[in-house]
């Protein structure tokens, strides 16, 4: 029988994340037994190796945990994802309860989450505009958790007005469902008013079998230049991670947003470089919040935010002539053809706000996790 040990040599606990380690003993579902609890493990493909991830319980900081290791033939499905193709829609069960819809009908502009549902089943993000009404809703295009950016190769693939360009879901890599993660991994196209291809996209979102009060999502991206060169021009009209929340979060309601440097607001926030971002406010009387946790490797890392206060929140580090408000300064950004581009972050949604929802901490327990090693 295999062995796992846990390290946690970070200044911090580690608490309520998860822990991926490259695995060599093979595919599917595992329990992990530290003498008190069990726990389920499951295996993932990423970049051609297998990774076991589980969930462990928390580990004080310098403290070590020990888990026996066995794979079993059948788990339950914690996570569980049901594709509605008719609909074009994934709908992604957590303990049996909806938290989120990946919606990639050929019907919508750009695939997107939507709903979120955070503490309380409060949606934590703004209604869509419906069909053919956007002129009842602010900015119509900011449309759940969604990817896009204002001028692609001369392509505008972030507004809905007359010429905008698309993305358009080409096929599913992977619809998994287990007892400790459910994941998308999707493939679409960005294409011109006229459908001409630009370059290819490749998502992957990662939903955890965490509590309503504190869940994680990560979000990876891969941009490939599988036509031509990809310029990104310099537009703050842009983000490659991008939210509208729920109007009562809003920063001119009840909500604000917080930085990793301790800047509290739009003035203190907007275009400014942090290694996370927290948005948060009351939702019928519960305090909600949701962060964005940018990573190392990530271009630009830490990235700009163009986040405001009527609720638009976006990682964005190419529009730098308006953040920086020196139009010699560009974020322009050229991606040679056949390259790629990958981004990697973290969603956080908590409950309360961001000291109690030890958002600094669980950025550090994302960019820190602790060491894991078979024995």
């Amino acid at each position: 029988m295999e062995e796992i040990v846990l390290v946690n040599k970070a200044k911090r606990d580690f608490v309520g994340s998860p822990v991926s380690m490259e695995w060599s003993k093979g595919e599917g579902v595992f329990i992990l037994f530290n003498g008190k609890e069990e726990i389920y493990g499951q295996t993932e493909k990423k970049d051609g190796k297998v990774y076991l991830v589980f969930i462990p319980p928390s580990i004080k900081s310098g403290d070590e945990i020990k888990f026996s290791v066995k794979k079993i033939d059948s788990s339950p499905s914690f996570v569980k994802l049901m594709d509605d193709k008719n609909e074009g829609r994934i709908d992604v069960f957590i303990q049996e309860q909806l938290f989120t819809s990946y919606n990639y009908s050929d019907k919508v502009v750009r695939p997107y989450l939507f709903p979120v549902l955070g503490p309380s089943g409060k949606i934590i993000l703004r209604t869509p505009a419906k069909e053919g009404n956007p002129e009842k809703i602010d900015h119509p295009h900011h449309r759940g958790i969604w990817v896009a950016h204002g001028d692609i190769n001369g392509t505008d693939n972030w507004s809905e007005l007359p010429g905008h360009g698309r993305t358009v879901h080409q096929k599913f890599f992977e619809v998994t469902s287990g007892p400790v993660f459910g994941k998308i991994h999707a493939l679409s196209n960005w294409v011109s008013n006229k459908g001409e291809k630009i370059l290819e996209e490749e998502r992957v979102i990662v939903i955890y079998n965490l509590p309503v009060e504190a869940r994680i999502v990560d979000h990876h991206l891969l941009f490939r230049a599988s036509e031509k060169e990809a310029v990104f021009k310099d537009t703050k009209e842009s983000g490659l991670l991008s939210i509208r929340v729920n109007p009562e979060m809003q920063g001119d309601r009840n909500g604000f947003m917080v930085n990793s440097y301790g800047a509290k607001g739009e003035a203190e926030c907007w275009g400014k470089r942090a290694e996370w971002c927290d948005y948060c406010g009351e939702i019928e009387g519960v305090r909600c919040g949701i962060a964005v946790f940018d990573y190392p490797s990530n271009l630009r890392y830490p990235t700009w935010w163009h986040i405001r206060n009527y609720g638009l929140y976006t990682a964005n580090f190419f529009g730098l002539s308006d953040f920086t408000g020196d139009k010699s300064i560009s974020g322009t950004y050229i991606l040679p053809y056949r390259n790629e581009l990958k981004l990697y972050h973290r969603i956080y949604i908590h409950s309360d706000y961001t000291e109690e929802a030890a958002v600094a901490e669980r950025y550090l327990n994302f960019i820190y996790p602790p060491e894991a090693m078979i024995k």
